[in-house]
């Protein structure tokens, strides 16, 4: 019913249903005209009369709505809603014919009228969807383009295949982008010389460099490439002196839709060299799912980041702990906004407080304790090693105790990789940590580590940190140009504490092969060139 009064307070659908009434009288009486070589037999006349017009207006109207004919947006036509007027005007041709012949009578009357009739039908309400498309992609953008003063970019799209086909019609679609594709490029030799929607695929993507083409942005879509392949087309973009941009990569925006403002700046994750992480969904959704969840530290990076991936395996209740008030605030004011069946609980707490962390498990009774609260600030922590150790040691042996108390199912710690052979307070009070965690593994409570080496992004990383001197101008300050580091995404560690509590059995420190280290002086140029 909503959508019956949606269409006729739509002034479109009754011009589109009244050309569609003028196209099918125009089309039977063109298609007896054809047929009889412009000259009616004179019995005809006698047949085609209103009764007949009526009869024959009301099973085709009756089949173009049946197939949806009157539902669509026009200015979207595709194949799809061409094939529906294909089979509406066929169905109708079919009835008509069944009728007329077996109950109706018009004798001596030509077969051939009804296959005529059809043809010319179904041209003409194609081609009036079509027209609308046309006026709207093309006719409509042209003068927009002509008499607007709002400057168009000129772009080139790097990558041929469904994503960068789904953009560039998009870029037709939606005419208020002011994007105008000049040219696509592919490694793929096999698609060179071809055309998309119209545009050309000029040639591989290292023939970027050569480009007579004036152009103001490289819009690279190829969300599924490898690290190496990404490496080798920002190698390129980044030669030509022009702006480019990414799409993000696969596992991103696989629950969402591909649209032009999903472009960014290239990030340095796609420079890490390393192939995204595959996670085993299943084990993970059987770890997760259901369960009473407790993420320590859950207004941190971390945290953050755990408290949104655990979301995607619908626990029964989400238990947020954290000692900072403000980055609690934020966690559970972002949680909130999303629909979502999970229970979350929000909690002001010190792991230190042994007392207040057994009243925590008393009312919750948390199944998986995923503890990610910690101080990991290396020089803060020289300078307050009593701090470091009160929280780092202290706060995980009041879980661990906590936790084998009320037979928690799994524990697992996120460490570092400044554990291994420590030097420093930060990585002695994690590696303290671990050991803690190991000596207290049981049969009934699993306990297990993970190490992860520099994450990007989180508070009090380089990352931030060269951000911070660029905004402000510079200097950026390197320690030494030489030095290395190996470096992850956020949503990658993460990841990583979720598949090891799902494969985890017990007494083990995961670590993820984190790829080749990076240069810290390479990080801070290529911050400087994307800033």
């Amino acid at each position: 019913m909503r959508f019956l009064l949606n269409r006729l307070s739509n002034k479109n659908f009754y011009v589109l249903f009244g050309l569609d009434i003028i196209f099918i009288i125009v089309s039977v009486f063109l298609s007896f005209y054809l047929r009889y070589e412009l000259s009616l037999p004179q019995y005809l006349y006698f047949y085609l009369n209103n009764y007949f017009l009526l009869m024959l207006l009301g099973i085709k109207l009756f089949s173009y709505s049946f197939f949806g004919l009157y539902k669509g947006m026009w200015r979207y036509t595709g194949i799809w809603d061409m094939l529906n007027v294909f089979k509406a005007n066929l169905m109708a041709s079919i009835i008509l014919f069944t009728l007329i012949n077996l109950n109706f009578g018009i004798f001596n009357t030509s077969k051939s009228v009804f296959f005529i009739d059809f043809i010319i039908c179904t041209a003409l309400v194609g081609f009036s969807r079509i027209g609308v498309r046309i006026f709207f992609n093309h006719i409509q953008t042209y003068f927009r383009n002509q008499y607007t003063d709002k400057r168009i970019r000129r772009v080139i799209l790097i990558g041929a295949g469904n994503t960068g086909q789904a953009i560039l019609r998009q870029s037709l679609d939606q005419p208020e982008e002011r994007i105008k594709v000049v040219a696509i490029l592919d490694d793929d030799k096999r698609k060179i010389g071809s055309m998309i929607h119209g545009y050309p695929i000029k040639g591989d993507i290292s023939s970027l460099l050569n480009m007579k083409i004036d152009y103001d942005e490289i819009l690279i879509c190829k969300p599924s490439s490898t690290r190496e392949e990404m490496r080798n087309i920002i190698n390129i973009c980044k030669k030509s002196g022009k702006i480019f941009k990414t799409l993000p990569s696969i596992s991103e925006i696989v629950n969402g839709r591909l649209t032009l403002s999903e472009f960014r700046e290239v990030s340095l994750i796609e420079l890490l060299g390393r192939e995204e992480i595959e996670l085993d969904n299943k084990s993970i959704s059987e770890f997760i799912n259901g369960k009473r969840v407790l993420i320590t530290g859950a207004g941190g990076s971390i945290g953050s980041e755990l408290v949104r991936q655990c979301l995607k395996f619908d626990p029964a209740v989400l238990i947020m702990l954290d000692i900072s008030e403000f980055n609690l605030f934020e966690i559970d004011r972002e949680i909130m906004s999303i629909e979502s069946k999970v229970l979350f609980k929000s909690v002001l707490c010190d792991i230190r407080d042994k007392e207040v962390l057994t009243q925590v498990f008393v009312e919750f009774e948390p199944q998986i304790v995923l503890h990610a609260a910690a101080y990991k600030h290396v020089p803060m922590q020289e300078k307050f090693p009593w701090e470091a150790v009160k929280t780092n040691i202290f706060g995980t042996t009041n879980l661990t105790e906590i936790a084998l108390k009320f037979k928690v199912e799994k524990f697992v710690l996120v460490s570092t990789d400044k554990a291994v052979k420590p030097v420093n307070v930060m990585g002695a009070t994690k590696r303290l940590a671990e050991l803690v965690v190991q000596s207290s593994n049981s049969e009934k409570t699993q306990f297990m580590s993970v190490r992860f080496g520099n994450v990007l992004g989180t508070s009090g990383s380089v990352i931030p940190i060269f951000q911070d001197q660029i905004q402000n101008g510079g200097p950026v300050t390197v320690t030494d140009p030489d030095m290395q580091r190996y470096f992850m995404s956020v949503s990658e560690a993460s990841q990583l504490i979720l598949q090891a509590g799902s494969i985890g059995s017990g007494g083990e420190v995961f670590v993820l092969d984190m790829g080749e280290p990076l240069r810290i002086l390479d990080i801070a140029n290529e911050l400087i060139r994307l800033s």
